[in-house]
Protein backbone atom coordinates (compact mmCIF):
# COMPACT_ATOMS: atom_id res chain seq x y z
CA UNK A 1 0.00 0.00 0.00
CA UNK A 2 1.48 3.66 -0.79
CA UNK A 3 1.99 5.80 2.21
CA UNK A 4 1.07 9.41 2.22
CA UNK A 5 1.72 12.54 4.51
CA UNK A 6 -0.60 15.36 4.98
CA UNK A 7 1.01 18.02 6.57
CA UNK A 8 -1.96 19.93 9.10
CA UNK A 9 -4.76 18.60 10.71
CA UNK A 10 -7.78 21.22 10.22
CA UNK A 11 -11.36 20.24 9.61
CA UNK A 12 -10.60 21.55 5.68
CA UNK A 13 -7.73 19.27 5.56
CA UNK A 14 -9.45 16.56 6.69
CA UNK A 15 -11.59 16.35 3.66
CA UNK A 16 -8.59 15.24 2.30
CA UNK A 17 -7.56 12.96 4.40
CA UNK A 18 -10.62 11.54 4.03
CA UNK A 19 -10.03 11.32 -0.40
CA UNK A 20 -6.83 9.57 0.24
CA UNK A 21 -8.14 7.07 2.49
CA UNK A 22 -10.81 6.30 -0.37
CA UNK A 23 -8.13 6.20 -2.94
CA UNK A 24 -7.00 3.36 -0.64
CA UNK A 25 -3.80 5.03 0.31
CA UNK A 26 -2.54 4.59 3.92
CA UNK A 27 -2.14 8.43 4.83
CA UNK A 28 0.18 9.50 8.16
CA UNK A 29 -1.28 13.28 9.49
CA UNK A 30 1.25 15.68 10.83
CA UNK A 31 0.16 17.89 13.52
CA UNK A 32 1.24 19.19 16.96
CA UNK A 33 -2.40 19.24 17.98
CA UNK A 34 -3.32 15.50 19.48
CA UNK A 35 -6.95 16.33 18.61
CA UNK A 36 -6.40 17.40 15.40
CA UNK A 37 -10.20 17.01 13.00
CA UNK A 38 -7.64 15.91 10.03
CA UNK A 39 -6.43 13.07 12.32
CA UNK A 40 -9.84 11.19 13.04
CA UNK A 41 -9.64 9.16 9.94
CA UNK A 42 -6.07 9.41 9.69
CA UNK A 43 -4.04 5.45 9.14
CA UNK A 44 -1.88 6.98 11.61
CA UNK A 45 -0.76 10.45 13.16
CA UNK A 46 2.23 11.94 14.73
CA UNK A 47 2.12 14.96 17.13
CA UNK A 48 4.84 16.88 15.15
CA UNK A 49 4.77 20.55 14.43
CA UNK A 50 4.70 21.07 10.60
CA UNK A 51 7.84 23.39 10.75
CA UNK A 52 9.93 20.46 12.26
CA UNK A 53 11.61 19.87 8.69
CA UNK A 54 14.30 17.52 9.89
CA UNK A 55 11.82 15.13 12.45
CA UNK A 56 9.35 15.26 9.78
CA UNK A 57 11.75 13.80 6.80
CA UNK A 58 13.77 11.32 9.25
CA UNK A 59 9.59 9.95 10.16
CA UNK A 60 9.17 10.08 6.53
CA UNK A 61 12.32 7.55 6.04
CA UNK A 62 12.02 5.46 8.87
CA UNK A 63 8.13 5.05 7.78
CA UNK A 64 8.81 4.50 4.39
CA UNK A 65 6.69 7.00 2.82
CA UNK A 66 6.20 7.49 -1.02
CA UNK A 67 4.75 10.82 -1.14
CA UNK A 68 4.19 14.19 0.79
CA UNK A 69 1.34 16.70 0.61
CA UNK A 70 1.14 20.12 2.16
CA UNK A 71 -3.17 20.60 3.45
CA UNK A 72 -5.40 23.53 4.06
CA UNK A 73 -2.71 25.82 5.70
CA UNK A 74 -0.90 28.81 3.94
CA UNK A 75 2.13 28.68 6.84
CA UNK A 76 2.36 25.41 5.78
CA UNK A 77 3.56 25.80 2.37
CA UNK A 78 7.34 26.61 2.63
CA UNK A 79 7.88 23.59 5.14
CA UNK A 80 5.98 21.19 2.40
CA UNK A 81 8.56 22.44 -0.40
CA UNK A 82 11.55 22.26 2.23
CA UNK A 83 10.35 18.50 3.17
CA UNK A 84 10.15 17.30 -0.55
CA UNK A 85 13.27 18.77 -1.65
CA UNK A 86 15.21 17.06 1.42
CA UNK A 87 13.54 13.42 0.11
CA UNK A 88 13.51 14.17 -2.93
CA UNK A 89 9.63 14.07 -3.89
CA UNK A 90 7.33 15.73 -6.17
CA UNK A 91 6.40 19.34 -5.12
CA UNK A 92 4.41 22.22 -7.05
CA UNK A 93 5.61 25.12 -4.68
CA UNK A 94 8.84 26.50 -6.77
CA UNK A 95 11.16 28.69 -3.95
CA UNK A 96 9.86 31.73 -6.02
CA UNK A 97 5.93 30.66 -5.25
CA UNK A 98 6.78 30.13 -1.91
CA UNK A 99 8.14 33.85 -1.89
CA UNK A 100 5.89 35.44 -3.48
CA UNK A 101 2.36 33.64 -1.94
CA UNK A 102 3.38 32.78 1.67
CA UNK A 103 3.53 35.63 3.17
CA UNK A 104 2.09 39.47 2.47
CA UNK A 105 4.95 41.08 2.13
CA UNK A 106 6.91 38.73 -0.62
CA UNK A 107 3.31 39.30 -2.40
CA UNK A 108 3.21 42.74 -2.27
CA UNK A 109 6.91 42.76 -3.09
CA UNK A 110 5.89 40.68 -6.65
CA UNK A 111 2.86 42.93 -7.55
CA UNK A 112 5.11 45.91 -8.02
CA UNK A 113 7.68 44.30 -9.59
CA UNK A 114 4.94 42.52 -12.03
CA UNK A 115 2.14 45.83 -12.47
CA UNK A 116 -0.06 44.32 -10.29
CA UNK A 117 -2.28 46.61 -8.40
CA UNK A 118 -2.16 45.89 -4.48
CA UNK A 119 -3.70 47.87 -1.34
CA UNK A 120 -1.43 51.04 -0.42
CA UNK A 121 0.11 49.77 2.93
CA UNK A 122 3.56 49.72 4.85
CA UNK A 123 5.45 47.08 6.71
CA UNK A 124 6.21 47.61 10.28
CA UNK A 125 8.35 45.69 12.86
CA UNK A 126 9.12 45.28 16.55
CA UNK A 127 11.91 47.70 15.56
CA UNK A 128 10.08 50.72 13.65
CA UNK A 129 8.17 53.57 15.21
CA UNK A 130 4.32 53.21 15.40
CA UNK A 131 3.27 56.13 14.34
CA UNK A 132 0.11 56.00 11.84
CA UNK A 133 1.69 56.71 8.40
CA UNK A 134 0.69 59.85 6.51
CA UNK A 135 -0.12 58.97 3.36
CA UNK A 136 -3.05 56.73 4.06
CA UNK A 137 -5.95 57.80 6.04
CA UNK A 138 -8.26 55.76 8.49
CA UNK A 139 -9.65 53.64 8.81
CA UNK A 140 -6.77 50.96 8.51
CA UNK A 141 -6.60 47.18 8.37
CA UNK A 142 -3.42 45.59 10.39
CA UNK A 143 -2.15 42.46 9.47
CA UNK A 144 0.46 40.14 10.51
CA UNK A 145 2.06 39.17 7.40
CA UNK A 146 2.16 35.36 8.04
CA UNK A 147 -1.03 34.30 9.44
CA UNK A 148 -4.27 33.28 7.28
CA UNK A 149 -7.83 33.22 8.51
CA UNK A 150 -7.92 36.44 10.20
CA UNK A 151 -5.90 35.65 13.11
CA UNK A 152 -4.35 39.34 14.72
CA UNK A 153 -6.18 41.14 11.88
CA UNK A 154 -8.32 44.60 13.07
CA UNK A 155 -9.32 47.43 11.56
CA UNK A 156 -8.59 50.34 13.25
CA UNK A 157 -10.43 53.99 13.36
CA UNK A 158 -7.93 55.89 15.76
CA UNK A 159 -4.52 56.41 16.98
CA UNK A 160 -5.08 54.59 20.35
CA UNK A 161 -6.95 51.83 18.48
CA UNK A 162 -3.91 51.82 15.99
CA UNK A 163 -1.13 51.42 18.29
CA UNK A 164 -2.93 48.56 20.72
CA UNK A 165 -3.79 46.39 17.30
CA UNK A 166 0.17 46.89 16.31
CA UNK A 167 1.07 45.23 19.44
CA UNK A 168 -1.59 42.66 19.04
CA UNK A 169 -0.10 41.59 15.75
CA UNK A 170 3.40 41.51 16.51
CA UNK A 171 2.46 38.70 18.77
CA UNK A 172 1.13 36.87 16.22
CA UNK A 173 3.68 37.24 13.63
CA UNK A 174 6.69 34.52 13.42
CA UNK A 175 8.50 36.67 11.73
CA UNK A 176 7.74 39.86 13.57
CA UNK A 177 6.14 41.93 10.81
CA UNK A 178 2.68 43.87 10.50
CA UNK A 179 1.18 45.30 7.16
CA UNK A 180 -0.84 47.91 7.39
CA UNK A 181 -3.02 49.12 4.73
CA UNK A 182 -5.61 50.95 3.44
CA UNK A 183 -9.03 49.40 4.65
CA UNK A 184 -10.88 48.64 1.63
CA UNK A 185 -15.01 48.72 1.82
CA UNK A 186 -16.07 47.73 -1.23
CA UNK A 187 -16.45 44.26 -3.88
CA UNK A 188 -14.57 41.43 -2.64
CA UNK A 189 -13.74 38.60 -5.06
CA UNK A 190 -11.34 35.57 -5.74
CA UNK A 191 -9.95 33.28 -8.71
CA UNK A 192 -8.60 29.90 -8.44
CA UNK A 193 -6.29 28.69 -10.77
CA UNK A 194 -5.15 25.43 -11.70
CA UNK A 195 -1.28 25.07 -12.94
CA UNK A 196 -0.45 22.05 -15.48
CA UNK A 197 2.22 22.01 -17.46
CA UNK A 198 3.68 25.25 -16.86
CA UNK A 199 -0.05 26.46 -18.29
CA UNK A 200 -2.17 28.45 -16.04
CA UNK A 201 -5.93 28.19 -16.53
CA UNK A 202 -8.53 30.14 -14.78
CA UNK A 203 -11.15 27.05 -12.82
CA UNK A 204 -13.68 29.66 -10.80
CA UNK A 205 -13.60 33.03 -10.20
CA UNK A 206 -16.49 34.15 -7.57
CA UNK A 207 -17.78 37.21 -5.74
CA UNK A 208 -17.47 36.99 -1.42
CA UNK A 209 -19.54 38.58 0.70
CA UNK A 210 -18.22 38.76 4.31
CA UNK A 211 -19.66 39.95 7.99
CA UNK A 212 -19.55 43.50 9.11
CA UNK A 213 -21.30 42.17 12.64
CA UNK A 214 -18.19 41.83 14.43
CA UNK A 215 -17.25 45.20 14.96
CA UNK A 216 -13.40 46.02 13.94
CA UNK A 217 -12.09 42.38 14.00
CA UNK A 218 -11.38 41.22 10.50
CA UNK A 219 -14.21 40.54 8.19
CA UNK A 220 -14.63 37.11 8.13
CA UNK A 221 -16.73 35.51 5.23
CA UNK A 222 -20.32 34.57 5.29
CA UNK A 223 -20.76 33.51 1.40
CA UNK A 224 -19.68 33.18 -2.24
CA UNK A 225 -21.08 32.97 -5.65
CA UNK A 226 -19.83 31.76 -8.96
CA UNK A 227 -19.18 33.24 -11.52
CA UNK A 228 -18.43 36.55 -10.34
CA UNK A 229 -20.14 39.67 -11.54
CA UNK A 230 -16.67 40.74 -12.13
CA UNK A 231 -15.55 37.78 -14.41
CA UNK A 232 -15.06 40.20 -17.50
CA UNK A 233 -13.22 42.63 -16.03
CA UNK A 234 -11.00 39.89 -14.21
CA UNK A 235 -10.24 38.13 -17.14
CA UNK A 236 -9.45 41.57 -19.19
CA UNK A 237 -7.41 43.64 -16.88
CA UNK A 238 -5.85 41.21 -14.19
CA UNK A 239 -5.56 37.43 -16.21
CA UNK A 240 -3.11 39.03 -18.95
CA UNK A 241 -1.03 40.75 -16.07
CA UNK A 242 -0.69 37.45 -13.23
CA UNK A 243 -0.10 35.08 -16.56
CA UNK A 244 3.52 37.16 -16.60
CA UNK A 245 4.33 36.90 -12.71
CA UNK A 246 3.29 33.19 -13.22
CA UNK A 247 6.15 32.63 -15.59
CA UNK A 248 8.52 34.56 -13.53
CA UNK A 249 7.62 32.09 -10.33
CA UNK A 250 8.24 29.46 -12.60
CA UNK A 251 5.14 27.73 -12.09
CA UNK A 252 4.45 24.34 -13.29
CA UNK A 253 1.86 22.73 -11.07
CA UNK A 254 -0.33 23.53 -8.48
CA UNK A 255 -3.73 25.30 -7.12
CA UNK A 256 -3.49 29.08 -6.17
CA UNK A 257 -6.36 31.52 -4.97
CA UNK A 258 -6.28 34.85 -5.02
CA UNK A 259 -8.23 37.81 -3.46
CA UNK A 260 -9.00 41.09 -4.73
CA UNK A 261 -11.06 44.06 -4.13
CA UNK A 262 -12.77 45.49 -6.34
CA UNK A 263 -13.53 49.64 -5.63
CA UNK A 264 -14.66 51.86 -9.31
CA UNK A 265 -13.66 48.90 -11.61
CA UNK A 266 -10.22 48.68 -10.47
CA UNK A 267 -8.85 45.59 -8.94
CA UNK A 268 -6.77 45.31 -6.03
CA UNK A 269 -4.62 42.16 -5.03
CA UNK A 270 -4.74 40.96 -1.70
CA UNK A 271 -4.71 37.18 -0.07
CA UNK A 272 -3.23 34.22 -2.19
CA UNK A 273 -2.99 30.79 -1.11
CA UNK A 274 -0.81 28.61 -3.05
CA UNK A 275 -2.56 25.28 -1.97
CA UNK A 276 -6.21 23.62 -1.48
CA UNK A 277 -8.92 26.54 0.42
CA UNK A 278 -10.89 26.49 3.00
CA UNK A 279 -13.72 28.22 0.73
CA UNK A 280 -12.87 25.01 -1.34
CA UNK A 281 -14.10 25.52 -4.77
CA UNK A 282 -12.74 22.17 -5.94
CA UNK A 283 -16.22 21.06 -4.16
CA UNK A 284 -18.03 22.79 -6.99
CA UNK A 285 -15.48 22.30 -10.26
CA UNK A 286 -15.59 18.51 -8.77
CA UNK A 287 -19.53 18.73 -8.85
CA UNK A 288 -19.48 20.82 -12.63
CA UNK A 289 -16.50 19.96 -14.28
CA UNK A 290 -15.69 16.70 -13.56
CA UNK A 291 -12.18 17.08 -12.00
CA UNK A 292 -11.23 16.80 -8.12
CA UNK A 293 -8.40 18.83 -7.31
CA UNK A 294 -8.16 16.75 -4.07
CA UNK A 295 -7.17 13.68 -6.10
CA UNK A 296 -5.17 15.34 -8.15
CA UNK A 297 -2.84 17.06 -5.51
CA UNK A 298 -3.01 13.35 -4.40
CA UNK A 299 -1.77 11.41 -7.77
CA UNK A 300 0.59 14.61 -8.61
CA UNK A 301 2.91 13.89 -4.84
CA UNK A 302 3.25 10.41 -6.03
CA UNK A 303 3.70 10.62 -10.30
CA UNK A 304 4.62 14.81 -10.27
CA UNK A 305 1.46 14.99 -12.66
CA UNK A 306 -1.41 16.63 -12.25
CA UNK A 307 -4.41 15.95 -13.65
CA UNK A 308 -5.40 13.93 -16.90
CA UNK A 309 -4.33 14.96 -20.60
CA UNK A 310 -8.25 16.05 -21.50
CA UNK A 311 -8.18 18.64 -18.32
CA UNK A 312 -8.34 21.66 -20.35
CA UNK A 313 -11.58 20.57 -22.54
CA UNK A 314 -13.43 19.86 -18.61
CA UNK A 315 -11.75 22.79 -17.44
CA UNK A 316 -15.06 25.71 -17.73
CA UNK A 317 -15.10 29.10 -14.74
CA UNK A 318 -18.21 30.28 -16.36
CA UNK A 319 -19.55 27.03 -14.65
CA UNK A 320 -21.45 25.73 -17.85
CA UNK A 321 -24.04 28.11 -17.68
CA UNK A 322 -25.24 26.85 -14.03
CA UNK A 323 -24.36 29.26 -10.69
CA UNK A 324 -22.93 28.26 -7.70
CA UNK A 325 -23.24 29.23 -4.12
CA UNK A 326 -21.38 28.31 -0.56
CA UNK A 327 -23.15 29.17 2.44
CA UNK A 328 -21.11 29.90 5.17
CA UNK A 329 -22.70 29.61 8.64
CA UNK A 330 -20.98 31.94 11.42
CA UNK A 331 -21.66 31.10 15.06
CA UNK A 332 -21.32 33.48 18.08
CA UNK A 333 -19.17 32.66 21.29
CA UNK A 334 -21.12 29.86 23.19
CA UNK A 335 -21.57 26.38 23.63
CA UNK A 336 -24.43 24.58 21.41
CA UNK A 337 -26.78 23.15 22.84
CA UNK A 338 -29.36 22.26 19.96
CA UNK A 339 -28.73 22.07 15.96
CA UNK A 340 -32.00 21.35 13.80
CA UNK A 341 -32.62 21.56 10.11
CA UNK A 342 -29.61 20.66 8.69
CA UNK A 343 -30.57 17.00 7.54
CA UNK A 344 -33.56 18.39 5.39
CA UNK A 345 -30.66 20.84 4.40
CA UNK A 346 -28.46 17.85 2.91
CA UNK A 347 -31.58 15.99 1.49
CA UNK A 348 -32.41 19.39 -0.94
CA UNK A 349 -31.51 18.58 -4.41
CA UNK A 350 -28.99 21.30 -4.83
CA UNK A 351 -27.22 20.53 -1.94
CA UNK A 352 -24.01 18.53 -3.12
CA UNK A 353 -21.88 18.92 0.13
CA UNK A 354 -21.85 19.79 3.27
CA UNK A 355 -18.24 20.78 5.65
CA UNK A 356 -19.48 20.75 9.32
CA UNK A 357 -17.14 21.65 11.84
CA UNK A 358 -18.76 21.89 14.98
CA UNK A 359 -21.42 19.21 16.78
CA UNK A 360 -23.72 19.75 19.55
CA UNK A 361 -21.96 20.28 22.71
CA UNK A 362 -18.57 22.13 21.08
CA UNK A 363 -18.13 25.31 22.40
CA UNK A 364 -17.30 28.59 20.41
CA UNK A 365 -14.44 30.46 22.51
CA UNK A 366 -14.13 34.18 22.20
CA UNK A 367 -10.83 33.59 20.55
CA UNK A 368 -12.57 32.39 17.55
CA UNK A 369 -14.83 35.40 16.64
CA UNK A 370 -13.05 37.41 14.31
CA UNK A 371 -11.54 34.82 12.56
CA UNK A 372 -12.70 31.35 10.27
CA UNK A 373 -12.47 29.39 13.18
CA UNK A 374 -16.09 30.47 14.08
CA UNK A 375 -17.68 28.55 11.06
CA UNK A 376 -20.03 26.27 11.68
CA UNK A 377 -20.99 24.94 7.88
CA UNK A 378 -19.99 25.78 4.57
CA UNK A 379 -23.12 24.53 2.35
CA UNK A 380 -22.53 23.91 -1.29
CA UNK A 381 -25.01 23.89 -3.35
CA UNK A 382 -25.67 24.48 -7.46
CA UNK A 383 -28.61 25.71 -9.55
CA UNK A 384 -29.71 26.49 -12.82
CA UNK A 385 -30.13 30.50 -12.31
CA UNK A 386 -29.75 33.18 -9.58
CA UNK A 387 -33.20 33.12 -9.10
CA UNK A 388 -32.97 29.62 -7.84
CA UNK A 389 -30.07 29.80 -5.91
CA UNK A 390 -31.67 33.38 -4.19
CA UNK A 391 -34.89 30.71 -3.29
CA UNK A 392 -31.93 28.12 -1.46
CA UNK A 393 -30.97 30.91 0.47
CA UNK A 394 -34.06 32.11 2.00
CA UNK A 395 -35.08 28.64 2.62
CA UNK A 396 -32.03 27.33 4.58
CA UNK A 397 -32.39 30.17 6.42
CA UNK A 398 -35.57 29.23 7.66
CA UNK A 399 -34.67 25.88 8.45
CA UNK A 400 -31.58 25.55 10.28
CA UNK A 401 -31.90 26.86 14.06
CA UNK A 402 -29.04 26.49 16.02
CA UNK A 403 -29.14 27.39 19.69
CA UNK A 404 -27.08 27.68 22.89
CA UNK A 405 -28.55 26.44 26.64
CA UNK A 406 -30.53 29.45 27.00
CA UNK A 407 -32.60 28.80 24.02
CA UNK A 408 -30.83 31.66 22.35
CA UNK A 409 -30.16 31.64 18.45
CA UNK A 410 -26.34 31.49 17.56
CA UNK A 411 -26.15 32.31 14.34
CA UNK A 412 -24.11 35.53 13.51
CA UNK A 413 -25.51 36.45 10.12
CA UNK A 414 -27.25 35.08 7.06
CA UNK A 415 -26.14 34.80 3.53
CA UNK A 416 -28.58 37.38 2.21
CA UNK A 417 -30.05 36.83 -1.51
CA UNK A 418 -28.09 38.25 -4.44
CA UNK A 419 -28.98 41.08 -6.64
CA UNK A 420 -30.35 39.11 -9.32
CA UNK A 421 -29.55 41.33 -12.53
CA UNK A 422 -25.84 40.97 -11.47
CA UNK A 423 -25.94 37.01 -11.99
CA UNK A 424 -28.50 36.71 -14.85
CA UNK A 425 -26.84 34.78 -17.89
Amino acid sequence: MKKLIILGGNPETAILVNTSIKMGIYTIVIDPNPDAPAKKNASESHDIDGFEVDKIVQLAKDLKVDAVLVGVADILVKPYREICEKLNMPCYATPEAVEAFCSKDGFKRYCQEYNIQDIPGIYLDKTSSIEKPKNIAYPLMIKPVDSGGGVGMKICRDDQDYQESIKTALKFSKMGVVLVEKYMDCDDMAAYYTFRNGIPYISAISDRVTTKKQGDASPVCIGAIYPSKHTELFVRDVHPKLCELFKGLKIKNGVLNIQFFVENNIVYAYDPGFRLQGEAPHIHLAHINRFDHREMLINYAFTGVLGDDNFAEKNDYMFKGKIACTIWVLLTGGKIDSIQGLNEIKADETVIFILERFEVGDIIAPEMLGTEKQVFARIYLVAPSIVAVNTKIDKFKNLLKIADSKGENMILEWLKPFNDDDYKR
